[in-house]
Protein backbone atom coordinates (compact mmCIF):
# COMPACT_ATOMS: atom_id res chain seq x y z
CA UNK A 1 0.00 0.00 0.00
CA UNK A 2 1.50 3.25 -1.03
CA UNK A 3 1.38 6.01 1.74
CA UNK A 4 -0.63 8.81 0.95
CA UNK A 5 0.37 12.76 1.59
CA UNK A 6 -3.21 13.20 3.38
CA UNK A 7 -3.69 9.85 5.17
CA UNK A 8 -6.71 7.51 4.56
CA UNK A 9 -8.75 4.79 5.98
CA UNK A 10 -6.64 2.13 6.53
CA UNK A 11 -3.39 3.64 7.19
CA UNK A 12 -1.38 3.41 10.50
CA UNK A 13 -0.44 6.20 12.45
CA UNK A 14 2.11 6.32 14.79
CA UNK A 15 3.25 8.61 17.72
CA UNK A 16 6.22 9.82 17.09
CA UNK A 17 6.48 10.23 21.18
CA UNK A 18 7.71 7.66 23.70
CA UNK A 19 6.66 9.95 26.30
CA UNK A 20 4.63 12.94 27.30
CA UNK A 21 1.91 12.48 24.73
CA UNK A 22 -0.48 11.43 27.06
CA UNK A 23 -3.19 9.07 25.73
CA UNK A 24 -0.94 8.92 22.96
CA UNK A 25 2.33 7.63 23.99
CA UNK A 26 3.51 4.90 21.77
CA UNK A 27 -0.06 4.38 20.38
CA UNK A 28 -0.66 3.00 17.46
CA UNK A 29 -3.81 4.34 15.48
CA UNK A 30 -5.65 2.96 12.58
CA UNK A 31 -7.19 5.76 10.38
CA UNK A 32 -10.93 4.45 9.59
CA UNK A 33 -11.89 7.62 7.96
CA UNK A 34 -10.48 10.92 7.00
CA UNK A 35 -12.75 13.46 4.74
CA UNK A 36 -14.35 16.81 4.86
CA UNK A 37 -15.41 16.34 8.27
CA UNK A 38 -11.98 15.26 10.27
CA UNK A 39 -10.47 12.12 10.31
CA UNK A 40 -11.50 9.06 12.94
CA UNK A 41 -9.15 6.32 14.21
CA UNK A 42 -9.04 3.69 17.12
CA UNK A 43 -5.59 2.67 19.27
CA UNK A 44 -4.37 -0.82 18.53
CA UNK A 45 -2.62 -1.24 21.44
CA UNK A 46 -3.80 0.09 24.21
CA UNK A 47 -5.77 -2.75 26.08
CA UNK A 48 -7.43 -2.58 29.14
CA UNK A 49 -8.44 -4.70 31.66
CA UNK A 50 -12.12 -4.67 31.78
CA UNK A 51 -13.52 -8.20 29.75
CA UNK A 52 -15.75 -7.59 26.82
CA UNK A 53 -17.83 -10.02 28.96
CA UNK A 54 -18.37 -7.30 31.74
CA UNK A 55 -19.51 -5.07 29.14
CA UNK A 56 -21.15 -6.86 26.10
CA UNK A 57 -21.64 -10.17 26.95
CA UNK A 58 -22.85 -11.49 23.69
CA UNK A 59 -19.97 -10.40 21.75
CA UNK A 60 -17.31 -12.51 24.38
CA UNK A 61 -16.97 -15.39 22.41
CA UNK A 62 -16.85 -13.64 19.26
CA UNK A 63 -13.16 -11.84 20.27
CA UNK A 64 -9.46 -12.44 19.00
CA UNK A 65 -7.90 -12.85 22.44
CA UNK A 66 -7.16 -11.01 24.77
CA UNK A 67 -10.94 -10.83 25.40
CA UNK A 68 -10.81 -7.35 26.65
CA UNK A 69 -12.14 -3.59 25.46
CA UNK A 70 -9.37 -1.69 23.82
CA UNK A 71 -9.15 1.57 25.13
CA UNK A 72 -9.60 3.58 21.29
CA UNK A 73 -8.90 6.96 22.30
CA UNK A 74 -10.22 9.74 24.45
CA UNK A 75 -13.18 10.70 22.47
CA UNK A 76 -16.67 9.11 23.29
CA UNK A 77 -14.78 6.31 25.76
CA UNK A 78 -18.22 5.24 27.00
CA UNK A 79 -19.07 4.12 23.49
CA UNK A 80 -17.88 1.16 21.72
CA UNK A 81 -16.47 0.64 18.25
CA UNK A 82 -15.68 -3.06 16.79
CA UNK A 83 -13.76 -4.23 13.82
CA UNK A 84 -14.18 -7.33 11.88
CA UNK A 85 -12.39 -9.17 9.12
CA UNK A 86 -15.04 -10.77 7.52
CA UNK A 87 -14.51 -14.66 6.27
CA UNK A 88 -16.62 -14.31 2.81
CA UNK A 89 -16.19 -10.70 0.82
CA UNK A 90 -18.52 -12.03 -1.65
CA UNK A 91 -21.15 -12.01 1.17
CA UNK A 92 -21.11 -8.54 3.01
CA UNK A 93 -22.67 -9.46 6.73
CA UNK A 94 -25.52 -7.39 7.97
CA UNK A 95 -24.20 -4.44 10.01
CA UNK A 96 -20.66 -4.72 8.62
CA UNK A 97 -19.27 -1.74 6.53
CA UNK A 98 -15.23 -2.08 4.95
CA UNK A 99 -12.95 0.01 5.59
CA UNK A 100 -9.24 -1.40 4.29
CA UNK A 101 -9.70 -5.48 2.54
CA UNK A 102 -11.52 -7.72 4.35
CA UNK A 103 -11.28 -5.29 8.01
CA UNK A 104 -14.14 -3.22 8.32
CA UNK A 105 -16.84 -1.83 10.98
CA UNK A 106 -19.20 -4.08 12.63
CA UNK A 107 -22.15 -2.32 14.16
CA UNK A 108 -22.83 -3.76 17.77
CA UNK A 109 -26.23 -3.89 17.69
CA UNK A 110 -26.54 -6.58 14.63
CA UNK A 111 -27.49 -9.81 16.24
CA UNK A 112 -24.67 -11.75 17.56
CA UNK A 113 -26.42 -15.13 15.74
CA UNK A 114 -26.09 -13.80 12.27
CA UNK A 115 -22.81 -12.71 12.84
CA UNK A 116 -21.42 -16.03 14.60
CA UNK A 117 -19.29 -18.00 12.43
CA UNK A 118 -19.06 -15.04 9.46
CA UNK A 119 -15.84 -13.07 10.85
CA UNK A 120 -12.51 -14.58 11.60
CA UNK A 121 -11.08 -12.10 13.82
CA UNK A 122 -13.04 -9.73 16.10
CA UNK A 123 -12.00 -6.71 18.35
CA UNK A 124 -14.38 -3.99 20.74
CA UNK A 125 -12.65 -0.52 21.11
CA UNK A 126 -14.15 1.59 23.66
CA UNK A 127 -13.98 5.33 22.41
CA UNK A 128 -11.83 6.64 19.34
CA UNK A 129 -9.09 9.28 18.42
CA UNK A 130 -10.58 12.25 16.48
CA UNK A 131 -9.30 15.11 14.36
CA UNK A 132 -11.07 18.19 13.09
CA UNK A 133 -10.66 18.62 9.79
CA UNK A 134 -7.26 19.36 8.78
CA UNK A 135 -5.94 18.83 12.51
CA UNK A 136 -4.63 15.61 11.49
CA UNK A 137 -2.52 16.72 8.30
CA UNK A 138 -1.69 19.70 10.36
CA UNK A 139 0.30 17.34 13.61
CA UNK A 140 1.11 15.42 10.34
CA UNK A 141 3.44 18.00 9.49
CA UNK A 142 4.99 19.06 12.65
CA UNK A 143 5.95 15.34 13.26
CA UNK A 144 3.21 14.21 15.58
CA UNK A 145 3.10 11.43 13.73
CA UNK A 146 4.62 8.69 11.33
CA UNK A 147 2.18 7.92 8.67
CA UNK A 148 2.62 3.67 7.97
CA UNK A 149 1.43 0.57 6.15
CA UNK A 150 -1.01 -1.70 7.75
CA UNK A 151 0.25 -5.02 8.31
CA UNK A 152 -3.25 -7.54 9.35
CA UNK A 153 -1.73 -8.90 12.15
CA UNK A 154 -1.37 -4.90 13.84
CA UNK A 155 -5.09 -5.23 14.31
CA UNK A 156 -6.02 -8.70 15.35
CA UNK A 157 -2.41 -10.00 16.80
CA UNK A 158 -2.45 -11.50 20.31
CA UNK A 159 0.35 -9.74 21.75
CA UNK A 160 0.10 -5.58 21.56
CA UNK A 161 3.27 -4.75 23.57
CA UNK A 162 6.04 -3.84 21.50
CA UNK A 163 3.80 -3.01 18.34
CA UNK A 164 4.55 0.42 18.21
CA UNK A 165 8.27 -0.46 18.38
CA UNK A 166 7.35 -2.88 15.79
CA UNK A 167 5.69 -0.82 12.98
CA UNK A 168 8.61 1.76 13.89
CA UNK A 169 11.47 -0.66 12.94
CA UNK A 170 9.77 -1.84 9.85
CA UNK A 171 9.54 2.11 8.57
CA UNK A 172 13.35 2.42 8.83
CA UNK A 173 15.39 5.50 8.85
CA UNK A 174 14.33 7.86 11.70
CA UNK A 175 11.50 6.06 13.14
CA UNK A 176 13.09 3.09 13.24
CA UNK A 177 15.62 4.85 15.20
CA UNK A 178 13.04 5.73 17.89
CA UNK A 179 11.81 2.43 18.15
CA UNK A 180 14.75 1.92 20.45
CA UNK A 181 13.54 4.69 22.51
CA UNK A 182 14.06 4.14 26.29
CA UNK A 183 11.56 4.76 29.24
CA UNK A 184 15.34 6.18 31.13
CA UNK A 185 16.42 8.96 29.12
CA UNK A 186 20.19 7.79 30.65
CA UNK A 187 20.06 4.58 28.64
CA UNK A 188 19.15 6.41 25.22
Amino acid sequence: MNISAVPKAGELLVCSSGQGAGFFDQAVVLLLDNDESGAIGVALNKPSTTPVSNVLPAWADQLNPPPVLFAGGPVTPNGAICLAKVLDRSEEPPGWRPVVGDVGLLHLDTPVEIVNGAYSDVRVFAGYAGWEPGQLEGELKRGVWFLSTLHEEDIFGTSTEGLWRRVLRRQGGEAALLSAFTEDPSRN
